[in-house]
């Protein structure tokens, strides 16, 4: 029978300087992380030949080296030929990945040429920091990105709905490579968290409240302690809250201490809904279990209802 594949927890480092991120990888490493990202864009100092030493020899994990432009989201405002360059020193110094954009994909193939080490692995990555696309555009960014060459696909979109996260569910459901798909913003928190379920390589958080490296990324803390998702599969079962706001709920908090303390396969996420049908039309399928509902839609969810209790109030749903 065949192993199924685990999704890492990766740590996005952002760190200001070289001896910083160093120390960053050790707090990484006790927080439980299974692999870091050296954000080189980050720092306000970087010289190529001396630090990449010092960041790569010795690292307690296996690193994604990233030095990502100011036009794709980054800090980086330099030299592109420069930046390729460290990139690919990275990838000859033991970097175990290379995050390179899908744009800057052609030169930096012609740059590798035969010279990639086997054990660096190319994540080509593609990031919409307006909106989630179609699924069809979706799917054709997908292979193209699978035809740039890459091992591992990245796409990362904006959501401007909590329906937009479910199209990169199904980018995930159809890869036959590994595949990292996120949705950055508050309504795309749920593809961080459900990222293990549904068969994404890793899935990135901060190493603490303030560090993201990008919108709406949770702590790794929180990961692995409030949610568990170094024990969620395929198997798992989705519950959560349905409200707007609602971030400042504390209940997965105490429905996921509540499954794990009785040894329930199951995980309970805040779902950000705007629209509760729309919401319900599209999360329909039997691995979301049940829902809680709060302010403002607890009326609308009555509507939602086949069936309700007399005696019930709307504050739950159930799928049956």
């Amino acid at each position: 029978m065949a192993t199924e594949k685990r999704c890492y927890l990766c740590a996005a480092l952002v760190a200001p300087s070289v001896q910083e991120m160093r120390e960053q990888m050790k707090v990484a490493y006790a927080q439980g992380a299974d692999i870091v990202e050296l954000r080189l864009d980050h720092l306000s100092q970087f010289e190529p030949a001396a630090d990449l030493p010092l960041l790569l020899n010795g690292r307690p994990l296996p690193v994604i080296v990233t030095y990502r432009p100011f036009w794709e989201g980054g800090k980086y405002k330099g030299d592109e030929a420069s930046r390729l360059d460290a990139l690919h020193s990275a990838m000859l110094l033991g970097a175990d990945f290379i995050d390179i954009e899908l744009k800057a994909m052609p030169v930096f193939s012609a740059k590798m040429q035969d010279n990639k080490p086997n054990y660096c692995k190319v994540i080509v990555s593609n990031h919409n920091f307006e909106t989630t696309p179609s699924a069809d555009i979706l799917v054709s960014l997908f292979k193209e990105i699978i035809s740039s060459g890459a091992d591992i696909v990245k796409i990362v979109t904006t959501a401007e709905s909590i329906t937009d996260v479910w199209k990169l569910f199904q980018i995930l459901a159809i890869s036959q490579v590994p595949t990292i798909a996120l949705a950055m913003g508050e309504h795309g928190l749920i593809s961080r968290l459900l990222c293990p379920k549904y068969g994404g390589f890793l899935t990135f958080g901060s190493l603490a409240s303030g560090k993201e490296s990008a919108s709406g990324q949770p702590t790794l803390s929180d990961m692995r302690n409030a949610y568990g998702l170094q024990h969620v599969n395929k198997q798992t079962k989705v519950y959560g809250i349905i409200g707007k706001p609602v971030g400042h709920s504390k209940s997965p908090f105490i429905h996921n201490a509540a499954f794990r303390k009785v040894g329930h396969d199951g995980i309970y996420v805040p779902f950000l809904v705007d629209n509760v049908k729309d919401f319900l039309n599209v999360y329909n399928t039997s691995d979301f279990a049940g829902f809680s509902v709060t302010i403002p839609h607890k009326e609308t969810a009555l509507e939602c209802c086949d069936e309700v209790d007399p005696l019930a109030k709307v504050c739950c749903m159930k799928y049956l």
